[in-house]
């Protein structure tokens, strides 16, 4: 019985470490990689690029968690919200944290590996952006940026792997993805914007400063426009425009949440984003439903 309740454990600490308990980072990761597919496809995806590019999302997302905490492993423990984790904590070493980083890594690549040329070559830049990115808080200050880049990068894949071709919609979604991407992981990095300071640690929300809301309803005004840019050439409709506004609400929602910039409602802010990138794909989808796109 306690062998049984040690392997449990076990499982359960690997399941934190790929972050499977807090699948908010999915939905924020596939989101873009929806909103691309259903363009690319007018409303109807391939069914094989769609099930590669949903699984590749999780298997890449947990994978990079698994890299992050290894990358973090020094820092995690003087972090209030991260000091549980499993590697900071001392109950996955750090080859284990490897190890799985590997595994994930390769499995994910090799269902890329069953869609066309193009698409297999851009997987190898999204690795690179995802191996990088974990190192650059140390000396670059807006990691936020990169990781933008990173999250948003399945939007020229999966364009790739529908329509082979990136046209210019393509790399508009993927801008608007990267903006999206500084605004909530900023919101996320105003939680533990105190303890990185003690520590040394870059983020956007240091950069920003005082002016971290400010340049948040910025850049949250860049997204919504970006993604009018691109449902406007992609000709959606009313559909698509309704649930952009809605989009702009919860962005506005946010702002709300982080006026007096306490933790707890940054947090909320930022678990608030999946609901944006969900009801932008809504827009989409029911406009290829309904409208006359």
């Amino acid at each position: 019985m306690l062998k049984a309740s040690a392997t449990g454990d076990r499982l359960l600490d690997y399941v934190r470490l790929v972050r499977l308990d807090r699948p908010v980072g999915i939905w924020l990761l596939m989101w873009p990689t929806l909103w691309a597919l259903w363009l690319a496809g007018r409303g109807r995806p391939d069914e094989h690029v769609f099930v590669v590019f949903m699984l590749g999302t999780v298997l890449m997302r947990s994978a990079g968690c698994a890299i992050n905490d290894f990358a973090d492993r020094r820092y995690d423990p003087h972090v209030e919200r991260t000091g549980q984790r499993p590697v900071a904590a001392g109950r996955v070493s750090s080859a284990e944290a490897i190890a799985i980083w590997v595994i994930l890594s390769l499995v994910s690549f090799g269902l890329v590996l069953t869609l066309d040329p193009l698409t297999i070559k851009l997987a190898w830049i999204g690795a690179g952006l995802v191996i990088v990115y974990p190192f650059l808080k140390r000396f670059f200050p807006l990691p936020q940026l990169w990781l933008g880049a990173a999250f948003s990068w399945s939007v020229p894949m999966a364009y790739a792997a529908q329509a082979h071709e990136i046209p210019r919609l393509a790399w508009l979604l993927f801008a608007a993805g990267v903006l999206w991407s500084v605004v909530y992981d900023t919101m996320y990095a105003m939680v533990d914007r105190d303890d990185d300071l003690k520590l040394g640690i870059r983020s956007a929300a240091i950069t920003f400063g005082d002016a971290d809301r400010f340049v948040l309803g910025a850049l949250q005004a860049m997204v919504v426009y970006a993604l009018w840019l691109a449902g406007r050439q992609a000709s959606l409709g009313h559909w698509f425009h309704a649930g952009l506004a809605a989009g702009a609400v919860f962005f506005i929602y946010q702002q709300w949440l982080i006026r007096k910039r306490e933790r707890a409602d940054c947090f909320k802010a930022f678990i608030n984003n999946q609901w944006f990138g969900l009801v932008v794909f809504a827009g989409i989808a029911l406009d290829y439903v309904f409208g006359n796109a």
